[in-house]
């Protein structure tokens, strides 16, 4: 990527500071993480790559294949082997850990596409597979995304907007679970919002190396 095209990664957009969770603990929500510009290259760049469509939504891995069937790191041979990180995703990751969001640069990365009425069930992200950090980044329409806590019988919904960051550490990482329900429109302050096409960039550090 060229230097001026770097620039769009590194400076942040102009929207409302960073949103701590007193709902769910160890969730941060940071809006505009990624300026609109940002966004636009980042989705030209994203398909311009070709896509895996082993599950019903469309995904893209970097770093480490993650086996979806045995819920861990997939096992290390050809078939399973993910590209590298690309460019892109070094430059987001080495900015999340100058912001201190990450303490170490992430080493996996995927991508997933969803169309309106796709959504990810109810789920904690492999503890033994991945760090203590989750970061993701949302591109395209925005969505609701659920917080549960079965114990505590909780449910939190936070709205993720386009280009913005939500990082899980903590009870938000280990403890509570999250998904998108899998509707067309989610609820809003004056009825129904009609989702379009959203795809979300995640980032993680693998502590499981695959078997």
């Amino acid at each position: 990527m060229s230097d001026s095209f770097d620039q769009l990664f590194l400076v942040p957009g102009d929207g409302v500071a960073e949103q701590p969770s007193d709902s769910v603990p160890g969730l941060r929500y940071i809006p505009d993480w990624l300026a609109p510009p940002a966004c636009e290259s980042l989705l030209l760049i994203i398909d311009a790559t070709s896509w895996s469509t082993h599950l019903r939504r469309r995904v893209q891995h970097y770093g480490h294949h993650y086996d979806y069937v045995r819920r861990g790191m997939a096992r290390n041979s050809a078939s399973a082997t993910a590209p590298a990180l690309p460019s892109w995703a070094g430059e987001l990751a080495a900015r999340l850990v100058r912001e201190g969001i990450m303490d170490q640069e992430a080493d996996q990365v995927i991508v997933n596409d969803y169309q309106p009425g796709q959504g990810i069930s109810p789920h904690v992200d492999c503890v033994p597979c991945f760090g203590p950090v989750v970061a993701a980044v949302s591109l395209g329409s925005p969505c609701l995304m659920d917080f549960t806590h079965s114990a505590e019988k909780k449910k939190v919904s936070v709205g993720l907007a386009p280009g913005s960051l939500c990082v899980m550490t903590g009870p938000a990482r280990y403890a509570w679970r999250h998904s998108i329900a899998a509707r067309k429109s989610d609820p809003g302050p004056t009825g129904r919002v009609a989702r379009g096409r959203r795809v979300s960039v995640t980032f993680r550090t693998v502590i499981s190396p695959p078997i």
